[in-house]
């Protein structure tokens, strides 16, 4: 399978999304402060691409493999082909902000200032602000053989200075770290109406010479370093899951730089020294035209107040009536399956579920998987609660979820604080699984009640990406639910399942022989297609059937956001299309035609390999009839979006597909008809039956 005919290469691919993203910064129909968080996000993608997947290939080409990709690439060919597209897409970037972005919102009364825009008054005022809040918590390191050049954090700017003594000689370098610690953007006094701001590392280079006073600085630059974080971990042979995950996050602090930004006006003294310093090539040396690190959009421009018009237009969730009823979520769910399309639907149905399930006497078991738990999660302490009031309570807590290793470690120590048995993971895979089990005793026996979605239990993400997720108390689901807890607390597949799709035991076979199904539907003239949405599509078996089926007849149409290492060439019965706006495209879907009976599938997983090989995920099936044509009309919008949708090509480049009809946004569509739902009547109190 290393034809580079038949697959993409994943790491490109995945460029070409991070380039959609960011051509959302140019689109007239996205409010300026939009634009410019569609540019923090590029960054913020880079930055862990980087950490990750060009660390993983460049750990790869140190110890001197040259192991082929699916598309036909040593790691050595990849990283060069990785250099040379984001390069581009950078230079790219940064002109979108100089040109655009940055000229827009002045227009709008946001400024962002440089030090030679200042007035006579501002310099004053930033002096003495400067003295008081910036010099105290400032740091500088100067190299000599006496102190060599430190240990230097990733993602953190630092302001590389030059300094020459009163007494001659070769000029002394010495770092200045930008405190973290403090807002990038110094907000100065303005009237109503506007805001002017400065970097910190420009008010920073402003005021040096109080910093050196002995010294004359001749020279300085900002830069920013990237570092591997990519570690392999031995499960096998570890004794605490948890002490060797802590090892990594410290590893993460001394990983190999694999990328130095610089800014493209650079001081070539600096930079010599600083290249041999930091042992730093010239091949992972990346110039901007502007600002390092434009994240500072995101985290301190976009939700400033007295801008609410340069943002979208806020929204409330609907809520399914149901839910007002005076009665338990337990009865409710009972009088029929719930469905939530969120963030269109609220994320609160989850969180009271679970509250619900805490306080309910009749209540007598919650098991819960979690990957990524937003760190003001409301829905741990009803976990908590539910144990310390006696109930057995079983959560499953992803400690190797990547970048919330730490976060995720903190809460077991609460939920094992509180009497719940918490499980750090299923040693050989990561778990992705998104699944609530609760068990409660009623007149006619005990009664198993699940939730299952695409998307993580975090009611912060919940708001920004699209996913859906089902409540049902469907007993055969339930069974399967509770012999996948058995699975995940057994570390093997001795608990069969009728209904639910388990990864890495059941979902791929299970996919490819449906697509044969679909072609076999093709011959007897029944009908037949595959219609799915998902983050990413890369494991190569997978494609490899979608391209036979295709080849048979079988119509396959597939919402893929970001990696997608599928060819059309040869194939024109394959139709891709990518949708980058407002929402984050997160949810899951697989829609098999199968003779007329279509079948509806929800999932964790996408259809790359990790997913189906390498982690626990879990698929279910739509079996009220009514939310599986719900799912299949939510697809058919998708599917008829133009204004943020793309079109896969034959030659793997996209193609936008505002040109081809009249402009229609799927997400904007789901947005009004949340609207249109509107307020129910003011919910009564909620009577446990």
């Amino acid at each position: 399978m290393t034809d580079r005919k038949r697959f993409v290469n994943r790491e490109l691919s995945w460029l070409r999304f991070n380039s959609r993203v960011m051509l959302e910064a140019e689109r007239p129909h996205n409010p300026p402060l939009e634009r410019a968080k569609f540019l923090s996000i590029v960054s913020s993608n880079l930055d862990e691409f980087f950490m990750v997947r060009v660390g993983k290939l460049e750990r790869k080409i140190d110890a001197g493999l040259r192991i082929i990709d699916p598309a036909g690439m040593t790691p050595l060919q990849q990283v060069r082909a990785i250099r040379r597209m984001v390069l581009k897409q950078v230079a790219r970037q940064y002109a979108i902000y100089n040109d655009q972005v940055i000229p827009q919102l002045s227009g709008h009364g946001l400024r962002i200032l440089a030090p030679d825009d200042l007035g006579e008054e501002q310099r004053t005022w930033l002096s003495g602000y400067f003295d008081a809040q910036v010099m105290p918590v400032l740091t500088p390191r100067t190299i000599n053989p006496s102190h060599p050049f430190p240990l230097l954090a990733a993602k953190r700017i630092y302001t590389a200075v030059l300094l020459q003594s009163d007494k001659g000689g070769l000029p002394q370098l010495s770092l200045v770290p930008v405190p973290a610690a403090l807002k990038r953007v110094v907000l100065l006094p303005q009237g109503e109406g506007a805001v002017c701001g400065l970097l910190l590392e420009d008010l920073i280079t402003m005021h040096l010479g109080r910093l050196f006073p002995y010294m004359d600085p001749i020279g300085s630059m900002p830069f920013r370093i990237t570092r591997n974080t990519d570690f392999v971990i031995d499960i096998e042979n570890v004794n605490s899951l948890v002490d060797e995950m802590r090892k990594a996050i410290k590893r993460r602090s001394y990983g190999k730089i694999v990328r130095l930004e610089v800014p493209k006006r650079r001081n070539a003294q600096i930079m010599r020294r600083l290249q041999k310093a930091l042992e730093a090539p010239a091949r992972i040396v990346q110039e901007v035209d502007g600002p390092l690190d434009l994240r500072f959009m995101m985290r301190e421009l976009h939700g400033l107040p007295g801008f609410e018009a340069l943002r979208y237009e806020p929204f409330k969730p609907a809520t399914d009536p149901r839910l007002y009823a005076g009665e338990s979520i337990f009865r409710t769910i009972r009088g029929g399956d719930l469905f939530l399309h969120h963030p269109f639907d609220s994320f609160d149905p989850v969180l009271r579920f679970i509250r619900e399930a805490a306080e309910d006497p009749h209540v007598l078991a919650i098991k819960q998987t979690l990957y990524r738990v937003s760190s003001k999660s409301t829905l741990v302490p009803s976990l908590a609660r539910a144990a310390q009031l006696g109930k057995q309570v079983t959560v499953l807590v992803e400690v190797r979820a990547r970048f919330d290793e730490e976060n995720n470690i903190n809460w077991c120590k609460t939920l094992e604080a509180a009497g719940c048995h918490v499980l750090y993971g299923v040693p050989r895979w990561k778990t992705h699984s998104k699944i609530t089990l609760v068990v409660r005793r009623e007149p006619d026996g005990l009664r198993q009640y699940v939730h299952i979605g695409t998307g993580n239990y975090n009611d912060a993400t919940a708001r920004q990406y699209t996913d859906m997720g089902i409540l049902t108390c469907d007993r055969q689901i339930g069974e399967d639910a509770s012999a996948f807890f058995n699975i995940i607390t057994g570390y093997n597949y001795t608990f069969p399942m009728r209904d639910l799709l388990a990864s890495p035991y059941a979902m791929k076979s299970a996919f490819i022989d449906r697509l044969r199904v679909e072609a076999d539907n093709v011959r007897q003239g029944l009908p037949a297609g595959f219609d799915a949405k998902m983050n990413s599509l890369s494991d190569p078996e997978i494609i490899e059937a979608i391209y036979t089926a295709a080849e048979e007849g079988v119509q396959v149409r597939l919402l893929v956001r970001g990696i997608c290492c599928l060819r059309l060439s040869r194939h024109r019965n394959i139709a891709v299309h990518s949708t980058v706006g407002r929402f984050l495209e997160h949810s899951r879907l697989y829609i098999f035609r199968n003779g007329g009976l279509p079948e509806v599938f929800i999932s964790s997983a996408d259809l790359m390999t990790r997913n189906l090989d390498k982690r626990v995920e879990l698929t279910a099936p739509v079996k009220d009839p009514a939310i599986a044509r719900r799912i299949m009309g939510i697809f058919e919008t998708q599917w008829r979006d133009t204004l943020q949708s793309w079109r896969l090509r034959e030659n793997d480049e996209y193609e936008h597909l505002q040109d081809q009809g009249p402009a229609f946004s799927a997400q904007e569509y789901f947005v009004q008809e949340a609207r249109r739902a509107g307020e129910p009547q003011q919910e009564t109190t909620i009577i446990a039956i």
